[in-house]
């Protein structure tokens, strides 16, 4: 795959999603479509070192390929982090930044001929957000979409009316977040780990074989390092398994 060149990008709009997280609009004006497939990343270069490597930092696409120009990035505030402190302290509207992308292959199957699970924390829903509504809007073949949300509280829920609505709409699609610092209400606690087991467990109940899953797994490196060993122990492939690393 080519290396996409360095583009300047305008950020058009800014929205608070949580109170660490916000939802940045980039368009790209030289372009009359950013074209990417859903579960790509752009990085961004900006000034706040020397050294280009340590000036780089990479964020899945939040948003679907639609025709236009426009991306959408959801950025969490790291304490510490040199390169979220610079997003969130010095980017308004109409500032410019560098930008390099699509590029990844974390990408969706062809075809989806088998249950999606989307395993994720934090902004990890980024990629998973935009491949739901990529399968959606153009009305491609799928099997049971499985989004599985791991969150410390209901307010650090992102996308979750949104994605509520979109489970509302559409039977195959399941959206399940689940609390680890919630301990009262109606809604799943715990980790995301519980979530897919139970289901993997039920759709193997009376078959002689593990029913054909994909599972992508985005974010935090202790999750991601957890689940492939959970998977793998419930009987699938290595191969199953696709990932993003965050951190």
């Amino acid at each position: 795959m080519a290396v996409q060149p360095w583009r300047t990008g305008k950020v058009i709009r800014i929205q608070d999603e949580t109170n660490s997280t916000r939802r940045f609009w980039i368009q790209v004006p030289e372009l009359e479509s950013f074209d990417f497939a859903p579960g790509q990343f752009v990085t961004l270069d900006l000034p706040i070192h020397e050294k280009p490597a340590r000036r780089w930092r990479s964020y899945s696409i939040a948003s679907w390929p639609d025709g236009t120009n426009v991306f959408e990035l959801v950025i969490v505030l790291l304490e510490g982090g040199a390169g979220t402190t610079y997003l969130f302290n010095e980017v308004v509207e109409g500032s410019e930044l560098t930008v390099r992308g699509p590029q990844g292959v974390f990408t969706l199957p062809e075809p989806i001929d088998r249950d999606l699970f989307f395993i994720c924390t934090g902004t990890g829903i980024a990629p998973f957000r935009a491949m739901a509504h990529h399968i959606l809007n153009k009305n491609i073949v799928h099997e049971n979409i499985y989004l599985i949300f791991g969150c410390r509280k209901l307010c650090d829920s992102l996308y979750g009316p949104e994605l509520k609505e979109l489970e509302q709409k559409v039977p195959s699609v399941h959206y399940m977040p689940t609390y680890s610092r919630e301990d009262e209400g109606d809604f799943r606690k715990g980790y995301v780990h519980s979530v897919y087991e139970e289901i993997c467990r039920q759709n193997q109940s009376g078959q002689e074989a593990i029913k054909p899953a994909a599972f992508y797994l985005c974010g935090w490196k202790n999750m991601i390092d957890e689940a492939k060993q959970r998977i793998q122990a419930l009987g699938y492939d290595r191969k199953s398994i696709h990932q993003e690393l965050y951190g």
